[in-house]
């Protein structure tokens, strides 16, 4: 059994009187690709918040590679080697592929900054392998903002490959892509886990996608954990299926 690398235990957090999560807990073993899913507003992208150190807890704990974080901001966390991506995309539209692979590595990574300050060809030639592994490395030079929306998301992920991360937080990598590049992103992340051995948690609301690609998953409701299991414990799980058809 692979060991955990993010562990949640009873973490509660609540934004004036609306409970977001209530003790919720569950693990992340590493070199696995887990999934969270639940309907909307049941408190899964306040608790990837948290884990990243977007907000403080009000209760609980949360520890990465068996060391408490939950009092850490959020460059201490994402230096430590978790990064996490978005719903919108956050790229820089106005600069080329190139320049986002590398300006992602000088916000989050001390180490490469006097690389980058010099153009260095070391960069740039991990900049280019890696929008060639995500199926952009014949829009390099393109600014980033005349992509389409799919394959923004994959420049972001590419940017997030670029920093090495040892876990990896994605927040409904599929939503709003065109279903054409749906499969091609799912077998990059695929990919991405076996070839680089990157950890992944990932939200999405396309239960074909997170059944077919997560070995674990956890579904929330309300802001507590309704269930966990495999893909096909989860699938016929009558709670979870009456909670995404709103049944009573």
């Amino acid at each position: 059994m692979n060991p955990a690398l993010i562990e949640v235990k009873n973490v509660s957090k609540s934004f004036g009187g609306v409970v977001a999560n209530h003790e919720v807990s569950l693990t992340v073993a590493e070199g696995r690709i887990t999934g969270l899913i639940g309907p909307n507003g049941s408190g899964k992208t306040t608790l990837f918040n948290s884990i990243v150190g977007y907000h403080p807890i009000d209760a609980g704990s949360i520890k990465f590679e068996g060391k408490e974080i939950s009092e850490l901001n959020v460059q201490k966390i994402a230096r430590l080697g978790m990064v996490r991506t978005f719903q919108q995309t956050r790229i820089y539209g106005k600069m080329n592929c190139v320049d986002n692979m590398r300006i992602s590595i000088a916000h989050r990574n001390a180490a490469w900054r006097d690389m980058f300050a010099e153009y260095s060809p070391a960069i740039v030639e991990r900049a280019e392998h890696l929008l060639e592994f995500v199926g952009l490395y014949a829009k390099r030079n393109l600014v980033a903002g005349t992509l389409s929306f799919g394959q923004q998301e994959l420049l972001e992920f590419a940017m997030a490959l670029m920093n090495e991360p040892k876990v990896l937080l994605l927040d409904e990598p599929t939503a709003g892509i065109n279903p054409t590049l749906i499969n091609g992103l799912i077998d990059r992340l695929q990919r991405a886990n076996r070839e680089f051995g990157i950890t992944m948690f990932i939200v999405e609301h396309n239960m074909r996608v997170i059944m077919n690609m997560a070995e674990h998953i956890y579904c929330l409701a309300h802001g507590e954990l309704l269930a966990e299991g495999p893909p096909e414990k989860i699938q016929n799980d009558k709670r979870v299926v009456d909670a995404y058809l709103g049944a009573h």
